[in-house]
């Protein structure tokens, strides 16, 4: 299994930007950030196959955010721009084995981050 960490959450006025990271103790393995709020389901915001090849986005952020990944690191990154109020989320790193076309759908990831908080204020 693998463990992932992430850090690099805060708080930012709209417009701003905040990159996040992950730490993961290896690095064979598709990741995606995800993001929640409190009563709502957790979403898919980006994904990266394991080699980095293929990226994958939400609508909500396309043109925003950027995943990327260092595998010699073992690191996952989200820059996020053009931060936006419902933006605010708890986001998640989540990893794993085995890629299929349902890169944004939570139950898909079996290795998940503690999360870190993202607020973005008017």
């Amino acid at each position: 299994q693998v463990q992932l960490v992430e850090s690099g959450g805060g708080s930012v006025q709209a417009g701003g930007s905040l990159k996040l990271s992950c730490a993961a103790s290896e690095y064979r393995y598709h990741m995606a950030w995800f993001r929640q709020v409190p009563g709502k389901e957790r979403e898919g915001v980006a994904a990266i196959v394991a080699g980095g090849a293929a990226t994958y986005y939400a609508d909500s952020v396309k043109g925003r955010f950027t995943i990327s990944r260092d595998n010699a690191k073992n690191m996952l990154y989200l820059q996020m721009n053009s931060l936006k109020v419902e933006d605010t989320a708890m986001y998640y790193c989540a990893a794993r084995t085995s890629w299929t076309v349902y890169w944004s759908r939570a139950a898909e990831y079996n290795q998940w981050g503690q999360g870190t908080q993202v607020t973005v204020s008017s």
